[in-house]
Parts: C-alpha cells; structure tokens; sequence
C-alpha cells in the first residue's frame, strides 16, 4: 500500500542580480553571498494515507507543480522531508521522458522502465497499451507527429499498464479529448476501489470532488486551506472573486457542512426559500412537482448593474443545474441604497431523490469575479423524495416513455 508524508517541505531557487554575480559566487572563496532565495514553497505538510484520495488545487504559480515534482523526486527540496512508500506512477508533464524522434512504441518501452516495469513485462502488456491508448498506426511512427492528446493517451496507458501503489497526476489529463477524460478517470477509479493511492493537481470542481476524499489549497506557496473536497472547492472560488479586495468567511453550520460566504457586500441575499405549488415555504421536494425558488436582495450602496444567479448542487457538491438573470436577458440596473428586490424562479424538480444545496450570486455581469457583491454558499439546503413516479437511478427525471412493439414468426401448417 503507498503512502505520502509531506513534513515541513519548502523549496527556493537561487536569484542573482547578473551572471557576473553568479560567477564571482562560484569563483572567489569566502566572499559573501551573491543571491537572494526566491521561495516558490513553504512550510508544506500534510500526510496522505494508503487508498487516500487526495486533490491539490490553486491559481497559476501556486507552487502545485513544484510541489509534485518534489514527491516524485524530479527535485529536491530546500527545507523538509517528504517520505512515499510503494510502487510510483506519475504524470506530471505532458509526454515527460518520451523521445520526439523515437517511435511511440519505443518509447513505451523507455518510459515503462524508469516506471521499474522489466522488457518482458513491456512485452506482455504492449497489447493492453495499445488498446487503451488508441492511437491506432501512430504506435509506429515518431512521437514527433503526434498531438498533445496522442502524447497524453500514450503517456496514460503506459503509467497505469500496471497499478501502481501511489499515482500522481497533473493537469496534463484535461489534454485529452472528453471521451479519454472520461476512460482514464474510470481507470483511475477502478485504482482507488483496488487501494491505489491518488494524489491528483486539477482546476476541475468535478473532478476534484469526485475522485479525492480531501483537498488541500495552495496559495502563494503556503497551505491556505485543508479539508473536504466541497469545503475547499467552495473557498478556492470565493478566493478568485476576491481580487479585488473582498472579504471571504467560513460559517460552520447545525449539520455540519461549511457555508463559505464572500464579496464586498454592496448587495446581500436577505432570504431565501423554495415554495410549493400550494405557496408554501418547503424543505422538502416531490421528484418533478413545481417548486419556486424565492430569493430577497437588499441594496446596501448604489449598483449600477445586479445580476443574480443560483446553482443547485448534489450531497457531493456536483452542480446538478444553475442558471443567472444576465443569462435569461433580466439583468437590473440603477439600483439605489435601500432597495430592495425578490426573484422568483418557477421549475419542475425533475431531479433524483436526496439532499441538495444552492448556491447564490450577486454580480455585475455574468461570472462573480468580476465585481463579487455576494457569494453565497449552502444558502438553502433541501430534500427530494420520490413517492409518485417509477423508482429510477441518476440524478435526473427524463420520465422515459416506453413502448413495445412485439411480432412472432408466422407459423405454416403441414
């Protein structure tokens, strides 16, 4: 079983003021030091359990890449000790280790064995390779040729050929066509019921939330957040809408999920609530009854543009759907302090039974991070339950109508 201990890790990388700083550095004995260390990470722990699925995410330059790049041993790091025990498979950089000019199928053969698989290994499992990889001729002609998605499918196939006891992927998976997306994260979810242990870098709230079991969010190379994939997802989004100086805070709430709550406050929801075909505030749902979402905002300064959007998502924190006034055309605009304004959304709950939660957003156009009024997590929570209509799977009602068309061959009689 693998297993990762991360301890106190931080890397820094020398920066001198010019060459002729470098050199003297290098040449002269006992003269000071001539650059100054830029840290990309610092003070990082975090322990990753045998069959733990654990999700890395942050902006561009968060250090996740360093990061990985330390625990597979590409690098070294500058302060700390990272442990890891088991067979290593990682994907880091897209088509690491592959020769341009060499064939894919020789280059499987490199790759494999500074994966520690043996020729004969290789050998066996070229036909698996291959099938997985489905690049077809290309097998035998340079890597050169070969698309960024050909690279990935190669790259994939060979790194998962065996099941590793540890696998590290980077973000290089999203290369891939959605129809690979798709097979290597059934793969890699197959590895996790088997006990592999995942640790996986992706800027993708569905992937994160559900493959991994925890998160943890890198931000300018320190640890700013860990916990649940959805807490942490709920935070990393909220952070990008604060830059612009808006304030992010974390509620605990009664059932003990973490309503993360942000912006600058011009505009705020003031209530929330779903009504019933009846006109009755509900929690709980029937799977296809009409059900109306009511949302109040108060007007705290002068806006000159609100729009205001909800997504409802699964136990998960899977976005089941999500929809916003700029979207529908019904943007408001000139609104004073003071003023305030209900929306009603009217749909049928066309939805699977279990809990699900909504989201809100106060906006200026049609993403909150540009100009964040308010971003609401785990604003509403509610049930669905199905009493009325066919037990069905999934998380949408399509109510399928059937029909049977049935004929039998004539018979000839004697």
């Amino acid at each position: 079983m693998g297993e990762i201990r991360v301890s106190g890790v931080g890397k820094a990388y020398k920066q001198y003021p010019s060459r002729w700083a470098r050199l003297r550095e290098w040449t002269v004995p006992f003269i000071k030091p001539q650059h100054q260390l830029k840290w990309v990470l610092q003070n990082i722990s975090f322990h990753v359990q045998p069959g733990e699925a654990v999700g890395i995410i942050g902006v561009n330059g968060a250090g996740k890449s360093t990061l990985l790049k330390m625990i597979t041993g590409t690098t070294q790091p500058t302060t700390g000790d990272i442990q890891i025990s088991g067979r290593v498979a990682a994907l880091l950089e897209l088509g690491m280790g592959f020769h341009p000019e060499f064939t894919g199928r020789q280059n499987v053969f490199m790759a494999g064995q500074l994966l520690g698989l043996h020729i004969d290994e290789l050998h066996e499992l070229m036909p698996e390779i291959e099938a997985f990889a489905e690049i077809g001729d290309y097998i035998d002609q340079p890597v050169r040729v070969y698309s960024s998605g050909m690279q990935m499918r190669l790259a994939f196939s060979v790194a998962t050929a065996r099941r590793p006891d540890v696998l590290i992927v980077d973000e290089a998976l999203s290369v891939g066509d959605a129809y690979f997306q798709h097979k290597s994260a059934d793969r890699i979810r197959e590895f996790r019921k088997a006990g592999t242990t995942l640790l996986i870098v992706s800027h993708s709230r569905d992937a994160i939330q559900s493959i991994c079991d925890r998160a943890i969010l890198l931000d300018h190379g320190r640890m700013a957040l860990q916990g649940s994939p959805e807490e942490v997802m709920d935070f990393y989004s909220a952070m990008l809408a604060e830059r612009e100086q808006n304030t992010i805070r974390q509620e605990r709430l009664a059932n003990g999920k973490v309503r993360t709550v942000s912006g600058t406050g011009e505009a705020e929801v003031s209530d929330i609530c779903l009504i019933n075909e009846k006109g009755q505030r509900v929690e709980l749902l029937e799977v296809g009854a009409t059900a109306t979402l009511e949302v109040s905002v108060s007007i705290k300064v002068d806006v000159p543009r609100l729009v205001l959007g909800f997504m409802i998502k699964d136990r998960l924190g899977q976005a089941i759907y999500g929809i916003n006034t700029h979207r529908l055309h019904r943007s408001l605009e000139n609104l004073a302090a003071g003023d305030s304004v209900k929306f009603r959304f009217t749909f049928p709950a066309n939805i699977g039974k279990g809990n699900y939660s909504v989201a809100t957003s106060l906006s200026r156009f049609d993403s909150h991070i540009d100009t964040n009024y308010e971003w609401r997590d785990f604003a509403l929570i509610f049930h669905v339950i199905n009493t009325r209509k066919p037990d069905f799977v999934g998380c949408t009602s399509l109510d399928a109508q059937l029909e049977i068309e049935q004929s039998s061959p004539s018979v000839v009689m004697g």
